[in-house]
């Protein structure tokens, strides 16, 4: 037991590490004041261009990969270790205990748990973002979409075949669902922005 708590810390601290605010730091910025003031790879790529959010990104998803592929896995891990520890990877990246608990929404350090635990389910779950940004335009929307995309996966394919993977992924969707809570609000008002170079279907103007 002390030794999953270790590691479900270690994997927290790891996650805490933000990839848009070490970067943000090197350019004398905090990304938190620009934009949306989200701290993830979306707001990253609005406001200071694709090649920083590239990094911010890469940063994000390789600490979740971290979390569930080496820090859960060791010794003598088991899925239930592998989970925890993906999870407070997640947990860590949006509330991060070196910047004052105000990280990201947490998608970008899912996806490298998701790459950890079985990474053939990547392609489904970038479809579906894929499909309903170039439908919508949401980029939000898209990302909880891609979340329950990733417990359906699950559910149709019995993969990845490690207990309590349903239990994870069906937490992991509703976590992603709460964290893009404002999201949800905004484009029930009206006033949610939109990913317009990828959003292909765009209403016609006259």
């Amino acid at each position: 037991m002390l030794e999953l708590i270790a590691k479900v810390v270690i994997a927290y601290l790891v996650g805490s590490i933000s990839g848009s605010l070490l970067l943000g730091r090197l350019k004398g910025i905090d990304i938190r004041e620009h934009g949306s003031g989200n701290a993830g790879g979306t707001n990253a790529m609005r406001t200071l261009g694709v090649a920083f959010a590239i990094g911010v990104i890469i940063i994000d998803i390789g600490k979740g990969w971290l979390a569930g592929a080496v820090i859960g896995p060791y010794n003598a891990g088991d899925a239930r270790d592998i989970f925890l520890c993906g999870a407070a990877a997640v947990i860590g990246h949006c509330y991060p205990i070196y910047h004052g608990f105000r990280g990201g929404k947490g998608a970008a350090t899912l996806v490298g748990v998701f790459a950890a635990v079985h990474w053939p389910m990547i392609l489904p779950v970038f479809l579906a973002w894929l499909v309903v940004v170039v439908v919508t335009g949401f980029v939000g929307l898209a990302t909880i979409t891609a979340g329950f995309a990733a417990l359906v996966y699950t559910l149709v394919t019995g993969q990845p075949a490690m207990e309590g993977a349903v239990w994870f992924f069906g937490a992991m969707a509703v976590f992603v669902l709460y964290t893009h809570r404002a999201n949800i609000s905004r484009m029930l008002a009206g006033n949610e922005n939109r990913a317009s170079r990828l959003w292909l279907f765009k209403p016609r103007t006259r």
